[in-house]
């Protein structure tokens, strides 16, 4: 079976029965979710996924093409390098991925907030949302150009095509749909809800579901972002191990006291799942993963990993997810096949792992020290801790390049 044969088959399985679902309101849960992960992965079941030996063993993954060192044309004439954008200090630093040594900054508009690679790879965006900005750096010579004036753009993504920008405009709730080359404004896209912010595709590249971290909820929205098809609300369901509002909002200088009334759940950044069935979304106030089914739309469990659960990263073979627990200082590694903790990987003397991304070749996984003015470095296979990078205050979405993968729906790397 071919690699193109394996996703189109992929893409048909899992597509099958979502076009009824997005038509339909989504029900508002209740109970309480099963927060056991069960053997067979539980709603999405096993056939055509991940064998239990790993999404590996299996020709359908979503990530068929990001696997260890599966570097584009374009993406192999990059200079490869690790950008980290400090939000405190205004500037992005460049670490060199053989030295392990900060070796350039540059500065940049107000609260750079992630480093994007672009859909085509071309170019790396820097998102400065106070800034109101995208500054593009050409990953050939790690050198930014003219920024170009861009209202709130906390994130960035972009749609399958490679035609439109998703400008995640958080403080505007909505998204800025622009020209992928120009980001010149097209149309704008109101969203239900507060904090929008991290997104991920379906297998089929049809819709996407994005996380609105103040408001508790989920937007499931086409592909083209003409429409929000259904809202999920995490806040009705009740989960173990949570924080409490109060407690949250009780945090100095967390950005948990953004709350709005009525939310207990603040949901991040969301991956589909390596088999293509299910969306995870990590919650920082839930302390754990959401699991959605993507063809129903609904809530199938939650699995507790730790505090403050922050960032998704799926390994270059597809066998494991890394989630990064923020508070806890721990990063938890699930099986990507049944979604149960294979390990936990404790920081020594703690630390706030945030955003990030893993190495070409899969052998690191590199995430910025939010709260600690570091850079985290950790071997995949043993999990151990090899660095501690010292950088500017405010390390966030940093972005290890070149990556794996055709080509870039956004984020630090949400590689296709």
């Amino acid at each position: 079976m071919t690699l193109a044969t394996s996703l189109l088959t992929l893409a048909v399985v899992v597509s099958t029965g979502v076009a009824g679902c997005l038509a339909q309101q989504a029900p508002r849960h209740t109970a309480a979710v099963d927060a056991t992960p069960t053997s067979q992965g539980g709603a999405s079941g096993t056939k055509g996924g991940a064998s239990s030996g790993g999404a590996a063993d299996s020709p359908l993954t979503v990530y068929a093409a990001a696997g260890a060192n599966a570097l584009s044309p374009v993406a192999r004439t990059a200079r490869h390098m690790v950008y980290v954008p400090n939000t405190l200090s205004n500037t992005v630093q460049l670490i060199d991925p053989r030295t392990y040594k900060v070796v350039g900054r540059f500065h940049t508009p107000r609260e750079p907030q992630h480093v994007v690679p672009s859909w085509d790879l071309k170019t790396l965006w820097v998102n400065a949302d106070q800034g109101n900005s995208l500054t593009p750096v050409d990953p050939v010579t790690g050198k930014p150009g003219r920024s170009v004036p861009v209202e709130d753009p906390y994130n960035l993504y972009f749609t399958p095509d490679g035609k439109h920008a998703l400008v995640m405009a958080e403080r505007m709730r909505r998204i800025d749909v622009r020209d992928a080359q120009t980001m010149k404004l097209q149309r704008s896209l109101s969203v239900p809800c507060a904090g929008i912010n991290h997104a991920d595709f379906s297998a089929d590249l049809s819709y996407f579901v994005a996380s609105c971290e103040f408001s508790g909820k989920l937007m499931v929205i086409d592909s083209e972002a003409t429409k929000v098809r259904r809202v999920i609300d995490l806040n009705a369901i009740t989960t173990p191990g949570a924080t409490s509002p109060g407690e949250a909002m009780a945090m100095p200088g967390s950005p948990k006291n953004g709350l709005r009334p009525g939310a207990s759940s603040m949901p991040q950044d969301v991956r589909l799942s390596p088999d293509g069935r299910k969306f995870l979304v990590a919650d920082m106030l839930r302390n754990g993963v959401w699991v959605i089914d993507a063809r129903t739309l609904k809530v199938a469990r939650f699995i507790p990993t730790g505090l403050g659960a922050h960032g998704l990263y799926p390994s270059r073979d597809a066998s494991k997810v890394y989630v990064s627990n923020r508070d806890a200082g721990t990063i938890t590694v699930l099986d990507a096949a049944t979604l149960r903790a294979a390990a936990v990987w404790k920081i020594p003397h703690g630390g706030s792992p945030d955003m990030g991304g893993v190495t070409a070749d899969g052998s690191e996984l590199w995430l910025a020290g939010r709260y600690d003015r570091e850079v985290y470095v950790f071997d995949t296979t043993t999990g151990k801790l090899l660095h501690r990078i010292p950088v500017d205050a405010g390390p966030h979405g940093l972005c290890v390049w070149p990556q794996p993968g055709q080509f870039s729906l956004g984020h630090t790397g949400n590689m296709r």
